[in-house]
């Protein structure tokens, strides 16, 4: 059996583990203008991010960024999961397949598309002017509020996804069952619905948080030179100050930061699965 999974472990070892490992020493590096780094051991890099309130400001609009997104996919996600767990249809297929497709556009291309959608000329601010509500455009890119509708865009499939396999596992007569003793359709949803998908809205959330912590794209070109997330601030860190200690450092920071959430939520939620 080992020998079928070896040449697997083999290819993740050597691009992943591999430059993970290559990462982690270049952050216990120093930082030289003229020589790029030297070669060192120290964890400085760590303190210098850790204490910079800048980069406190950033690792925290980064994480409530994350956890608005996670919660509004969850909140818009679950109905339409629900629709299509339950759907009997002959277009069940076709609606899937509808929902698979953004996931074949990529982040940049979306995100182009909502700056046409958002922007002083794009179609929102162009319709109001033409309706007469407005006479300036709206500020409506580059703004968290961009950002935010951007990345769900992007992750709003792999929730619905993830959590209509879930809820397509759920009998459809335990609903009936207790809604023949009476309970309301949001008694069902409450007692019967949602603690049997809850494995699923855990894989879900854990998924879309990881991402949304991650994003770059999409903050990128919706939220400006003015707002900052973490994965936009290693980008910067290794291509513009070529700094690649420093970089190197908050790119794990950013890392164990995710594992860290990721690994408490799943917690928490599971406990109150297992009860």
């Amino acid at each position: 059996m080992f020998a079928l999974i070896l040449p697997a472990v083999l290819v993740v070892a050597a691009l992943l583990v591999g430059p993970m490992v290559l990462l982690a020493r270049i952050s216990l590096n120093q930082y030289s203008a003229t020589q790029l780094m030297i070669e060192a051991t120290t964890a400085q890099n760590y303190l210098n991010a850790v204490a910079d309130p800048y980069y406190r400001g950033v690792m925290l609009t980064t994480l409530v960024m994350a956890f608005i997104c996670t919660a509004l996919t969850l909140a818009l996600g679950f109905p339409a999961a629900y629709r299509l767990a339950r759907m009997e249809s002959r277009w069940k297929s076709l609606v899937t397949v509808l929902t698979l497709i953004p996931l074949l556009v990529g982040n940049v291309v979306r995100a182009a598309g909502w700056l046409g959608l958002l922007g002083n000329d794009g179609l929102i601010n162009a319709t109001l002017r033409g309706l007469g509500l407005t006479s300036e455009p709206l500020r409506l890119v580059y703004t968290p509020g961009a950002v935010a509708v951007g990345t769900i865009a992007v992750v709003l499939p792999y929730m619905i996804l993830t959590l209509s396999s879930v809820i397509e596992s759920i009998p459809r007569a335990v609903e009936e069952a207790a809604a023949n003793l009476g309970a309301s359709a949001f008694t069902v949803f409450r007692r019967v619905v949602w603690p049997l998908a809850l494995p699923g809205t855990v894989a879900g959330c854990v998924l879309v948080f990881i991402l949304c912590m991650n994003t770059y794209a999409t903050a990128v070109l919706l939220g400006g030179s003015q707002f900052k997330m973490m994965a936009p601030a290693v980008y910067d860190q290794f291509s513009k100050g070529m700094n690649w200690p420093f970089g190197a450092a908050l790119a794990f920071i950013l890392l164990a930061a995710t594992l860290v959430l990721t690994v408490l939520g799943t917690a928490l939620l599971g406990r109150r699965y297992a009860r």
